[in-house]
């Protein structure tokens, strides 16, 4: 069944997927397929760009994400390697994924989409916060092959870190994208489907449980959620401007 569970997240099947995780609870989510590289289900969703099929397996508690084939390769590394942003954005976004692990050879992702000139990849991966070095080698492999945009972008982060992350999240979107994703769940968590266990507890109205919600985000979050409100594309709403702000937003109610 695992060899059936490993071809239908090949081939992006989702519906023979779920359907064999809910009559195999036993199921080996990392069965290793040695014909084919020493590859797992999850590398070869990778492998495809299927972002449906990895969203699936990232969800199983067991599953490895950094499990590497015969080449030494990680899923992440594949995703590199390839230029998938949708799939590559996942895998980013999880804790578990091992960013800095290298081939066989001491190949780093970075350095092969750095190699690649992949813009795009370089954009998210300082977008997302996360410590991901960024510096030497991974700028001289994108000078030697002429990808000046992305060395160009490298050296002004490694210069300006916080400058530099804050400018490319307006121009790719994703304070927009973060805010939409709060916005669901705090909508999620205000309409009553899910209990609030602190704050304000005798406010009955939906606008003020969104009020005990918001106010108690962090003020990271709540900026982002300012930000949404007033659509601004340009800047981030002033810290004295959040109050109205949330306020504003709780109206929506």
């Amino acid at each position: 069944m695992e060899e059936k569970f490993y071809e239908a997240a090949r081939d992006g099947n989702v519906e023979v997927m779920k359907e064999i995780l809910r009559s195999h609870p036993t199921l080996d989510v990392n069965w290793i397929n040695v014909r084919e590289g020493g590859t797992t289900a999850f590398h070869q969703a990778c492998v495809y760009n299927r972002d449906d099929v990895v969203s699936i397996l990232l969800a199983q508690p067991a599953i490895d994400v950094n499990h590497k084939g015969n080449t030494g390769a990680t899923p992440f590394v594949s995703t590199c390697l390839r230029g998938y942003s949708s799939c590559f954005r996942l895998l980013l976004r999880d804790g578990r994924v091992n960013v800095e692990e290298t081939d066989l050879w001491g190949v780093s992702p970075l350095w092969s989409a750095a190699f690649n000139g992949d813009l795009d990849i370089f954009n998210w991966c300082i977008a997302c916060g996360r410590e991901m070095d960024m510096r030497g080698p991974v700028i001289e492999a994108a000078k030697a092959r002429g990808h000046t945009m992305v060395a160009n972008l490298l050296e002004r982060f490694e210069g300006s870190p916080e400058e530099t992350r804050h400018t490319v999240r307006l121009e790719i979107g994703w304070y927009d994208e973060v805010a939409a994703e709060m916005f669901a769940l705090v909508v999620f968590v205000s309409d009553g489907l899910l209990q609030v266990t602190q704050g304000d507890q005798s406010s009955s109205t939906p606008a003020a449980r969104f009020l005990v919600i918001a106010r108690s985000l962090p003020l990271e979050l709540q900026m982002v959620l300012c930000y949404r409100v007033a659509g601004s594309a340009k800047e981030i709403i002033p810290g004295k401007d959040r109050e109205g702000a949330i306020k504003k937003l709780a109206k929506w109610f």
